[in-house]
């Protein structure tokens, strides 16, 4: 009999600032609405100069191991698509920084959105393969757009570390899934620009289009349907799109029921991100971290996830939460960093927004945050992270 393997710890972080979409709506003179109802959004994260995915990555990923031995770890797979270098992986700064054994495998993937669902199965086949091996997924991103652009008001940051093991204690990861490529132009970012552009219709188009072709996949390839599956999780690039996903899933397989419970099939995992905003590759499961924290009584049901990446891959898999999963989540932790969190005006976050990074070889960032990991700086082309231990 086979091993489960799968998630056995999971931690989300964010950044220390945020912009209320109130605020943001009074500055463009239009009314709050067209984002709480329009689009389903509260706030977004804004990460400050001294703060990157690395940094996030970190943050997300210490509190996962100060409870297991960080030296049993064999890989860390890190999905991104705001990387910071063009060659070394993110994850060999984070590798740096969380102190992690040299016998350790790093490497960093990208498409779009999607990056963090290949990893993680990249993860869960790697342990299959050999029970002994530990591998740390990390999934982290920071979604900006341009000024006065229709994505603007999607932006966020977050990242998610996952610990990936055999039995493991939240969530066994089935075996089969459905996918989905095509090549198209819906958000993409040349290498000459720090922000994406993006066909906003035609990415919700395409999204859906490419969930339905995955779903259809996911049916055929491992036999179970829309009733074996209890709670939903997709990728949120705005809070609204889940409800738009699942509605359209609920059509697609002909099911008859009430909006109130195909509401509850995705709305707990729809919370952290209203008040976080996008974060591309973390989405996903900061979905998951939220319906964790804001479901109960979990214990033995399926869970299916949707991950769609932009130009595009999109994957439906599936798996199940483990008896006891309630023992092992770091609940308050994430309350305690959202509420954290401090208001900007919305003059803090232009110049936050406008305080990129400098094509310099030589600069110094002023402290914005108070830890525990910071960008400091950049030296002769390198970058600069300090553990501050706070």
């Amino acid at each position: 009999m086979s091993q489960n393997v799968g998630i056995d710890l999971i931690h989300f972080a964010t950044a220390d600032f945020y912009l209320g979409l109130d605020v943001f709506a009074q500055q463009k003179n239009q009314d709050v609405d067209k984002y709480l109802v329009g689009i389903g959004q509260e706030k977004m994260s804004i990460a400050p100069p001294d703060e990157d995915i690395v940094t996030l990555s970190a943050k997300a990923a210490e509190p996962i191991l100060a409870q297991v031995d960080r030296t049993k770890i064999s890989a860390v797979f890190f999905a991104t698509e705001s990387g910071v270098d063009q060659s070394k992986s993110a994850s060999a700064f984070v590798h740096s920084l969380l102190n992690l054994p040299n016998r350790c495998r790093v490497i960093e993937l990208k498409h779009a959105c999607y990056a963090g669902a290949a990893a993680l199965q990249m993860a869960v086949n790697t342990v299959k393969a050999n029970p002994k091996e530990q591998v740390l997924v990390i999934a982290a991103d920071i979604a900006r757009y341009d000024l006065d652009t229709s994505g603007e008001a999607t932006q966020g940051c977050g990242a998610v570390a996952m610990l990936v093991k055999t039995d493991p204690r939240i969530l066994a990861i089935e075996a089969g899934s459905g996918y989905h490529t095509e090549d198209v132009m819906d958000f993409w970012r040349p290498n000459h620009r720090e922000t994406a552009l993006v066909d906003g219709k035609y990415s919700t188009k395409v999204y859906l289009s490419s969930l339905k072709f995955a779903w259809q996949h996911f049916t055929e390839e491992t036999g179970r349907g829309f009733d074996d599956i209890q709670q939903f999780c997709y990728h949120i690039p705005f809070t609204k799109m889940a409800e738009k996903a699942h509605k359209q899933l609920v059509k697609q397989v002909g099911v008859k029921q009430p909006d109130q419970l195909t509401s509850q099939q995705v709305a707990a995992s729809q919370i952290y991100n209203r008040v976080i905003g996008n974060s591309y590759s973390a989405s996903l499961f900061v979905g998951f971290c939220s319906l964790l924290d804001h479901k109960p009584n979990l214990d033995n049901q399926r869970i299916g996830f949707f991950s769609y990446g932009s130009g595009c891959v999109a994957e439906f898999f599936s798996g199940v939460i483990q008896p006891g999963y309630q023992n092992v989540l770091m609940t308050a932790e994430h309350q305690q960093g959202i509420k954290a969190r401090s208001a900007l005006t919305y003059q803090q976050y232009l110049d936050l927004y406008h305080h990129t990074e400098p094509n310099q070889a030589n600069i110094t960032f002023p402290e914005y945050h108070a830890g525990p990991f910071r960008l400091s700086g950049i030296q002769d082309h390198k970058r600069c992270y300090l553990k501050t231990g706070q």
